[in-house]
């Protein structure tokens, strides 16, 4: 007879396992004594290329995945959605010395699905920040979401209102979210999109190249005072909060560095309060993956104006602090992973003049 578990022995809960990819055998070892030195982590495994991971991955789980860009045989970018696909559910951290600021590997790495990206630093740079670097990453990538359970189970309430424009906003996880939900809105989709992505202004550029290709219509940078156009694009710029203001029959872009809410510059709150209400009833927000609150205000500000409200599902999302938010303040009128609000966004477009 086995006996039972007294009530006040709390349950024990491994730490979050991490395994490295990479093919460096110093970088593997700075890596591994960083993370089993914070205490916070455990080190599952630590293997020199892309197939020794996914062989490593066949047989057991972890919860991050430390992926080097360039290695020999098949790089990282390429090897990058077949482990996604074979991790189950654990996040990817980029380190690589090709991630540093505005570079085109780092925004190409989070549309394929990785959580973050962090810059590895030359072998003999190893010492100092990029060990506390490092443990905030992952820190950030396994915290917890503490979030209201969807209002209607597993249910998405599609809005009832035709609207004039789309005002997106998202953060980690986001981009390979937008990347699918972009792919699903059709060619001859003519409303404006309005987009917010938590990025550092230098990667904006390629962003906003990338997300052009994705959605197959113009994309740009947004600027102070451009007019907000039919069948067109703006993201926020890295280094503003973008927000619009009625001007006659138009609509235009005011940028503004305001502090905002959520701390983030740029933050979605700003561009989803201003969208309220140049817009009313006419307007929908979506909320994508993404931690923290950011979206929150800004999304109770558009409902309370009578405007639609999608967010991506917990399932699909890297961090659903962002969505979660939206949907434990009872405003959320649909529930849906990216590729099928890009298809609810087709159905309800109202049709061109």
């Amino acid at each position: 007879m086995v006996a039972s578990k007294p009530s006040d022995i709390p349950d024990f809960q491994a730490p979050p396992s991490v395994l490295i990819v990479d093919d460096s055998v110093v970088a593997r070892a700075v890596m591994a004594r960083a993370i089993d030195g914070s205490g916070r982590f455990v080190v599952a495994g630590a293997v020199p290329d892309a197939q020794a991971a996914l062989a490593f991955l066949a047989r057991h789980r972890v919860d991050v995945i430390l992926l080097d860009i360039e290695m020999p045989g098949t790089d990282g970018l390429t090897a990058l959605p077949d482990l996604i696909a074979a991790a189950q559910g654990a996040r990817v951290l980029i380190v690589s010395s090709a991630c540093t600021d505005g570079a085109v590997a780092s925004v190409q790495a989070l549309a394929l699905g990785a959580a973050d990206t962090l810059v590895k630093p030359e072998v003999g740079s190893f010492a100092g920040r990029f060990a506390d670097q490092l443990n905030e990453r992952l820190a950030r990538l396994v915290e917890v979401d503490e979030v209201v359970a969807p209002r209607t189970p597993a249910a998405a309430i599609v809005p009832g209102n035709d609207y004039d424009i789309v005002a997106i906003g998202a953060s980690t996880g986001g981009i390979h979210a937008l990347s699918q939900l972009l792919r699903a809105i059709p060619a001859d989709f003519r409303l404006p999109i309005l987009i917010t992505q938590h990025l550092p202004e230098s990667f904006m550029p390629y962003f906003a190249a990338q997300v052009a290709v994705l959605a197959n219509r113009p994309c740009e940078v947004a600027e102070d005072r451009a007019r907000i156009r039919a069948g067109r694009i703006l993201i926020a710029p890295g280094r503003a909060h973008m927000r619009c203001v009625r001007m006659g029959d138009d609509v235009a872009i005011r940028l503004s560095t305001s502090a905002s809410a959520s701390g983030c510059l740029p933050s979605v709150d700003p561009m989803l309060e201003a969208v309220a209400e140049a817009y009313g009833p006419r307007a929908l927000g979506v909320v994508l993956s993404g931690m923290g609150r950011d979206g929150a205000i800004g999304a109770r500000a558009l409902s309370a104006a009578g405007g639609s409200l999608v967010v991506q599902d917990r399932a699909s999302s890297v961090g659903w602090g962002m969505p979660g938010a939206v949907v434990s303040g009872g405003i959320a009128d649909a529930i849906l992973p990216p590729d099928e609000i890009g298809q609810l966004i087709a159905r309800r477009r109202r049709p061109a003049c």
